[in-house]
């Protein structure tokens, strides 16, 4: 009878699933796809809700920014467009309550807005605070900005400084009234660039306030709103203006559009999700090598029941067609229950990451869920299916020849194809060419790492062991090593590449994070205040020792602007690394000291005191920027330029927490230019100190940096919950690719057990050996893993941290053991069964 591939399918598939034969198979793609689905449903979401909002966090179509007052140039050609425009000026600085409120002081990111803000988006205040929760109620839409004389401040400000709507804000010279309580801001950016609480002022009580000094770092920004090709055009011209491309280079000023947006909205979500797509990226990967070996030990399986099927007459196309039938609905199968786990873990994200992310976002659209579907069915028949296909050309005569008809390697055409397409898709869920580069690449060569010291211990254990005095235990475990070289180094290199990450993402939540810790002095300064002005000097300091602080730094302050190099002008346009673009456009905190700083070793030329035309570069700008000691440099402050020739290199110790300039003047003096000046000091244990110090010098600007190394902390703290949660499905497809490959060897182990059992040898023996290898395996993947991950972890904290971190020698231990109780718990779950076999039945069924 004529037997359709479909039915015999259908047939296979239900019976192999009673069997439990594609648990390995259906486990692989469901933990990689769900993986993967998991970081694309978040990151779907979070773009669509940044374009969905894109227009209101830009606070207009487009936008021109500058850390200087604007060209009047960019309002005229705007204007000229028929476009509408908006002013405002932000920068963070210290506000604080009346003396009858207790006169307490906080830092805040203080706005001042000009008429017609905001251009896109809706302004949202409250009048009245809940008393019980301390939120805003009732809330409105604003149609226009602060009054003169009033401001509208954050809820968690009214917390901090204990005020309330109706009572005034102090602000530098200035006092102002809190009007109402803002709860919506168009523009405000990412909620982790907004540590201060907001302050919105009207553009007018700026200049009262006398906030803003010559070292002040403000951010100027011009909104422009109107027709889309007028928008258009405005950008095209703004953009060919700032390049040179019509008249001249604009030094610091930028534009930002609904396309480019603001590099500071999602640049922490992105670094976030890059280390998420890298886990997902490694799940992937580990279980396309679980699918390879499970399809492999399940072709194995099938190879007698496939030459019955022969014997019988079915056509080879028949069994192929069947078997990739029956691989279809396990792909889709598979894909589906992944794209479920995932769909619900990326809620579990959405919880970790809470506080970065603060919005509510859109529904997630599909291109995650044909991205997964997608990955399901390319790790099935790009890894599972060609092994798997080899059994419709297994031939009848294995019936009676056992020997005949064993799977051969893979084809490499087919491999090869399979193998690029899974690498292509790979690199699209990576949407980075570098990561998607670095983790394609670096998993290779990991593995080609790991496969290479794997053979080579296991030819040194060959040697090692001396079989005339070893126990018995330990040589038949050794042989039975020794006589699957293959098998083993795979076990041996996808354990080592699971616990590579485990132990590196181990030693970047502890080890590093607490050397980091460590790094930082006791004494080091936990205050940095800014915008003192020279009469203030002697007075502040005064201040400073009257409250018991003896030690502190103090420098000037010098804003100015890299403009040439050995006399030829330097733009953005003259680098292609993007942190030397950002230098070269943006102004410099300068500073001059005639003594070296103590935290600061000369590492190029020599440090002169009061050489005048010199200057001292930090050597990290100084590679950056592909500057050496002997180059010119011109910096314009104030619009005086001033050549000075590198004299020094300095390597500077960041994690001192001291004051720290990249470019430094080796003189006591420079009176010719306007100054204001620095302090960092550790602040004594007195409480309303800070308060007492904003009070008398009402402009400075004073930072908590302790309380801001807490907030950064408490963000990296959620990025690593993140990751690591995700990670520990790079864990489960780690041992399920050691379970595969412990599995593939099953019925060679039944056949080598049941012999030493015919000729003696005891279950307690044999459960020795399984034991024996099985925990050398692990240990010396776990070892691996551990010196692998401590270099790298040597590598962070050398290049990248910039402190001295010494491994610990538990590290290679522990991996060791965790390694061992790993393989341990995959063997005993893979071979439990293989010991209890009854012999005979094993033999009658071992080839002939």
């Amino acid at each position: 009878m004529p037997i359709s591939f479909w039915a015999l399918g259908w047939r296979s598939l239900w019976r192999d699933v009673r069997a439990g034969e594609l648990r390995l198979v259906v486990l692989a793609v469901t933990l990689a796809v769900a993986a993967l689905t998991a970081v694309g449903f978040l990151a779907d979401r979070l773009q669509s809700g940044l374009q969905r909002d894109a227009q209101q966090l830009l606070g207009g179509d487009a936008v021109i920014a500058s850390d200087r007052p604007l060209d009047p140039v960019f309002a005229e050609q705007a204007a000229a467009l028929g476009l509408q425009t908006a002013n405002t000026v932000s920068f963070p600085t210290m506000a604080r309550a009346d003396t009858a409120q207790g006169g307490a002081s906080k830092l805040v990111a203080l706005k001042a807005v000009g008429s017609g803000y905001p251009l896109r988006g809706r302004l949202r205040t409250a009048s009245t605070l809940d008393d019980a929760l301390a939120m805003p109620v009732r809330d409105a839409v604003q149609t226009g900005i602060p009054q003169a004389g009033t401001v509208w401040v954050e809820a968690q400000l009214l917390d901090a400084l204990g005020v309330a709507p109706g009572q005034p804000l102090l602000l530098g010279n200035s006092s102002l009234t809190i009007a109402a309580v803002l709860t919506q801001e168009p523009d405000k950016g990412a909620a982790l660039m907004n540590f201060a609480p907001r302050v919105m002022l009207n553009a007018v009580d700026i200049p009262a306030t006398g906030l803003i000094q010559p070292a002040s770092r403000v951010n100027y920004r011009m909104a422009v709103a109107g027709a889309p090709a007028q928008a258009k055009a405005f950008e095209a011209w703004a953009d060919a203006y700032i390049k040179g491309g019509v008249e001249r280079s604009v030094r610091g000023v930028r534009l930002e559009s609904l396309q480019g947006g603001r590099p500071e909205l999602s640049q922490t979500l992105d670094r976030a999700g890059k280390f998420l797509s890298l886990v997902a990226l490694l799940s992937a990967l580990l279980s396309a090598v679980a699918v390879a070996l499970a399809a492999r030990a399940f072709a194995a399986a099938h190879l007698d029941d496939c030459a019955m099927l022969r014997v019988l007459g079915l056509p080879q196309r028949t069994i192929a067609a069947s078997y990739v039938v029956e691989f279809a609905w396990v792909g889709v199968f598979s894909s589906a229950l992944g794209l479920l786990l995932g769909y619900l873990l990326h809620h579990v994200f959405l919880v970790l990451l809470a506080g970065l992310v603060e919005t509510r976002l859109p529904a997630s659209g599909w291109a995650p869920v044909l991205l997964g579907g997608g990955m399901g069915l390319t790790l099935l028949f790009a890894f599972g299916l060609p092994p798997v296909l080899q059994l419709a050309q297994v031939p009848p005569l294995r019936v009676i020849r056992r020997d005949m008809g064993q799977l051969r390697p893979a084809s490499v055409g087919v491999l090869a194809v399979g193998v690029a397409g899974f690498a292509a898709l790979l690199m699209a869920v990576s949407s980075d060419v570098k990561l998607g580069l670095i983790a394609v690449g670096g998993f290779a060569a990991a593995v080609l790492v790991f496969a290479g010291l794997g053979w080579l211990a296991i030819q040194l254990l060959r040697r090692s062991v001396n079989e005339a005095t070893a126990p018995r235990a330990l040589v038949l475990a050794t042989r039975q090593i020794a006589a699957r070289p293959a098998y083993t180094v795979v076990q041996i290199s996808a354990l080592a590449v699971g616990l590579l990450a485990l132990v590196l993402l181990v030693l970047l939540r502890t080890d590093l994070i607490s050397g980091w810790r460590s790094s930082t002095p006791p004494d080091a300064p936990n205050r940095f205040v800014i915008n003192l002005m020279p009469e203030q000097a002697q007075a502040f300091q005064q201040a400073l020792r009257e409250a018991g602080v003896e030690k502190f730094d103090w420098y000037p302050m010098i804003r100015g602007r890299l403009v040439a190099v050995n006399g030829r002008s330097v733009s953005a346009q003259d680098y292609e690394d993007e942190r030397a673009r950002r230098l070269v456009e943006r102004e410099f905190n300068l500073s001059n000291s005639a003594v070296q700083p103590p935290n600061n070793t000369i590492t190029g030329g020599r440090w002169q005191s009061e050489e005048v035309g010199a200057i001292s570069i930090e050597e990290g700008l100084a590679k950056t920027l592909r500057l050496k000691v002997g180059d010119v440099l011109r910096f314009e402050v104030a619009g005086v330029p001033i050549d000075s020739t590198i004299t020094s290199l300095r390597k500077v110790d960041w994690a001192s927490m001291r004051a720290n300039f990249f470019a430094l003047y080796p003189v006591s003096a420079m009176p010719d230019l306007p100054v204001t000046y620095l302090s960092a000091f550790k602040a004594p244990p007195v409480r309303g100190f800070d308060n007492a110090l904003v009070r008398q010098f009402p402009n400075i600007t004073a930072t908590d940096v302790g309380s801001a190394i807490a907030q950064l902390q408490k963000v990296l703290d959620q990025v690593i919950a993140a990751v690591e949660f995700l990670f520990v499905f790079t864990l489960a497809a780690g041992l399920v690719v050691l379970f595969a490959a412990v599995s593939a060897t099953r019925e060679d182990r039944a056949r080598e057990y049941a012999i030493m059992r015919a000729v003696g040898a005891g279950s307690a023996l044999l459960r020795q050996v399984q034991r024996i290898e099985l925990a050398g395996v692990g240990l010396l993947a776990g070892f691996l893993a551990s010196l692998v991950a401590s270099a790298v972890g040597w590598a962070l904290a050398h290049y990248v941290f910039d402190f001295a971190w010494v491994v610990s020698p538990w590290v290679p231990l522990a991996g060791s053991l965790a390694g061992a109780a790993l393989a341990l718990a995959a063997g005993w779950w893979g071979l439990r069964e293989v010991l209890n076999r009854p012999v005979m039945q094993t033999l009658r069924q071992a080839a002939t």
